[in-house]
């Protein structure tokens, strides 16, 4: 819808107390009221989110001096979008994983994967990380947590522990997952090369995918637990860097996770073939290596009766994913809903874009496409193949629905914080706070990454959010926009561990909804420290062009 007379635009402001650090202040407000509420004084997710989006519409408002109605809208937007399509994601996905329960195969998919090794640090690396590499490279948004949460808590692990490590083991492949959107969207809105970024990306995040196993592993057992599985953390990293660097470069973004997710799995199981631990730990990092074990390993029929949910899941997704599929369903069943009095009215200025551009609001109601919808499917088909009576599904459909009530609420008001930060211009305050840091922007230009993420739950949105400020801010610094660009995604897994969003999906899928603060405090010094050192590396490929030379494509 263009804008006409009866709708003015709207121009935003970034600094309207005169003093940037005042502004800035005033501008992280949502972002540390939510924080404090989670953590200090542990309110629910749904209630410090709440609290959180009622004090930034203030900001919004009062300090900010965005208009009420554009704040209402803004409001009911970032809730629409919280419900379809992120809730619509995180609901199938508990669905099916019930369904599972309730079919007897979560526990036989527990006795083959017991079968390739009763080590609860092998299986945190075979779910947390490899498969949950999948899954990330295939849906995304969010997929990975809930499904690879509920398969840990399966295994033995506390639910807080399961969430925990779970979010911490998603990072490495975010940047290039879901079929490569983050990238591509990055491309979109800096009109720099895809492919370009695409092997900027995977080469800062080669040795990332390295490290982040090894730091999964320390995170659960401790160093020297670590240590005695060394063989195969190094082989999983190995395996799952050296394909991203490699797709990525070759091929571009659509697959990198995929295959580096199936190689990992395939390096894995191979190892695990010829070598096991001398020790022997279970969830609780307790000794179970001279304790007699069952014979645990599973006649093929049972291994595939153990997988058919899942393989179900994993072929629908994927179908959904192919852009012929997903385009053909769109072209009968998405409709774009234009946001009346908001869509196009919001005039982002320099110097937080290049050039004044509106903002668009659009709803996009894909409901076929959409990836809840092929997990949903999947879901009932995986059900009626592993013999579920229709009573019984739809008993399953509603226990669901209740255990994941307050999660809608808790998604639809952190999204609402997002979108009213987006078109009141909060984010760009945040952001430009940290492009006032000189020779220092590639380290702190990564944290606004970071920060776009964390506060918006998808490395996606950051892209979108801060990719032109990245190239603008860049250029005027005589810094390589394609890095910093690329910054921006690479800093942003990193905050994907301790996005409110993501948070709560993680405590939904194991059962520990209500313990939100107690999973942030777990990961939120991961987050920062693992942050940092991408800021460094960063600043390393920024501040020594020999070595930028050698490394980047």
């Amino acid at each position: 819808m263009l804008t006409t007379a009866t709708s003015p635009q709207w121009q935003q402001m970034y600094n309207p107390t005169g003093h940037l650090w005042a502004s800035t202040l005033l501008a992280a407000l949502p972002l540390l009221v939510l924080l404090v509420a989670l953590v200090v004084f542990r309110l629910k997710a749904h209630l410090s989110a709440l609290l959180a989006a009622a004090v930034c519409f203030i900001v919004a408002v009062a300090l900010f001096h965005m208009p009420t109605h554009l704040a209402l809208l803004s409001t009911l937007y970032g809730a629409a979008y919280g419900t379809f399509p992120i809730f619509w994601i995180i609901f199938p996905v508990i669905f099916l994983y019930q369904l599972t329960v309730k079919a007897g195969r979560f526990s036989l998919l527990q006795g083959c994967i017991t079968g390739i090794t009763q080590d609860s640090r092998l299986q945190l690396l075979l779910i947390a990380f490899a498969l949950g590499g999948f899954f990330e490279g295939a849906a995304g948004f969010g997929t990975p947590v809930a499904v690879c949460g509920t398969l840990l808590i399966g295994f033995g692990f506390k639910p807080i522990r399961a969430a925990g490590l779970t979010l911490l083991a998603n990072t490495a492949p975010v940047a290039l997952g879901g079929l490569g959107i983050p990238v591509i969207a990055l491309a979109g809105v800096t009109a720099l090369d895809l492919h370009s970024l695409t092997g900027v990306i995977a080469t800062i995040l080669t040795p990332f995918c390295l490290i982040v196993p090894f730091w999964l592993i320390w995170a659960f057992a401790g160093f020297t637990a670590m240590i005695e599985i060394w063989p195969a953390v190094l082989v999983a990293g190995l395996a799952f860097g050296a394909t991203q660097l490699l797709v990525a470069r070759l091929h571009g973004p659509w697959l990198v996770d995929i295959s580096a997710a199936v190689v990992t799995i395939a390096a894995l199981l191979t190892l695990l073939r010829f070598w096991q631990p001398r020790r022997i730990l279970n969830a609780d990092c307790e000794d179970i290596t001279g304790l007699p074990q069952a014979d645990c390993r599973p006649e093929r029929a049972v291994v595939l009766s153990a997988m058919l949910p899942w393989a179900i899941l994993t072929a629908g997704v994927i179908l959904w994913g192919l852009p012929s599929f997903s385009h053909w369903l769109d072209s009968f069943s998405t409709f774009k809903i234009h946001i009346a009095g908001l869509d196009n009215v919001v005039l982002r200025v320099p110097p937080a874009v290049p050039q004044p551009a509106a903002e668009p609001a659009v709803f996009n109601l894909n409901i076929l496409s959409a990836t809840g919808t092929s997990i949903f499917f999947s879901a009932i088909i995986a059900a009626l193949a592993m013999g579920l009576r229709p009573r019984e599904i739809f008993r399953v459909f509603l226990s669901t629905i209740v255990t994941t009530r307050f999660t809608v609420i808790t998604i639809a008001a952190m999204m609402s914080i997002g979108f009213i930060s987006r078109f009141c211009g909060l984010d760009a305050t945040l952001g430009l706070a940290f492009a006032q840091t000189g020779i220092l922007y590639p380290f702190f230009g990564t944290f606004i990454g970071w920060l776009g993420t964390a506060s918006t739950g998808s490395d996606t949105s950051s892209n979108v959010l801060f990719g032109s400020l990245q190239k603008l801010t860049a250029q005027q610094l005589g810094i390589s926009a394609t890095l910093m660009a690329s910054a921006n995604s690479c800093g942003g897994v990193m905050g994907k561990m301790i996005s409110p969003q993501n948070v709560v999906v993680a405590s939904t899928a194991t059962g520990s909804y209500g313990k939100e603060g107690s999973i942030l405090r777990f990961v939120i010094l991961h987050s920062v420290a693992l942050v940092t050192l991408v800021g460094l590396t960063v600043c390393l490929l920024a501040l020594c062009p020999a070595v930028a030379r050698f490394v980047l494509p």
